[in-house]
């Protein structure tokens, strides 16, 4: 009976080294016809200090973790090798800031489609989790006045000005 005990111990031991990510309110902005970009957001909650190092999703060709912030008046969006996840802080992904930016799409990305969308978390181990989400698309109109006043608006359908 005592291996058994270990045993269980041992797991649940390797269990608890994992990041444990939580993922709240997850949403894609839905695109338009011929688009070939969009954005995805959530609300990140990691147990234990960790990364966000990866994401992916079979909709897009090409899938990266970005940041949007101002440059004095000029919005800039570039990709980030990695978005750190603070241990018990929730680190919001939101139009305007940092993102999940899904680029060359295979199609559009319409209002009530289920996006599959995989997102890596490295904890400080260099142990990997993989998170298999569907997230829900929303209409541009879904992004809230706050989004919108700080470069949400701006949309991800073609960077035009943005400055990467």
């Amino acid at each position: 009976m005592k291996r058994y005990a270990l045993t269980f111990a041992g797991l649940v031991l390797a269990l608890a080294s994992q990041a444990q990510v939580s993922v709240k309110e997850p949403w894609v902005r839905a695109t338009v016809p011929q688009q070939k970009a969009t954005g995805a957001f959530m609300q990140l909650v990691s147990a234990q200090d960790a990364k966000l190092v990866e994401a992916r999703s079979p909709v897009a060709g090409i899938v990266e973790i970005h940041e949007m912030a101002m440059v004095g008046d000029v919005m800039k969006m570039r990709a980030i090798p990695g978005l750190d996840l603070p241990a018990g802080k929730a680190v919001e992904l939101k139009p305007g800031g940092y993102h999940v930016m899904l680029m060359d799409l295979k199609g559009q990305v319409k209002d009530g489609d289920t996006v599959p969308l995989t997102l890596v978390v490295e904890a400080r181990d260099g142990k990997r989790q993989t998170l298999e989400l569907k997230v829900p698309a929303r209409p541009v109109s879904a992004a809230s006045q706050k989004d919108m006043s700080q470069g949400g608006g701006h949309g991800h359908g073609g960077h035009g000005a943005m400055k990467h």
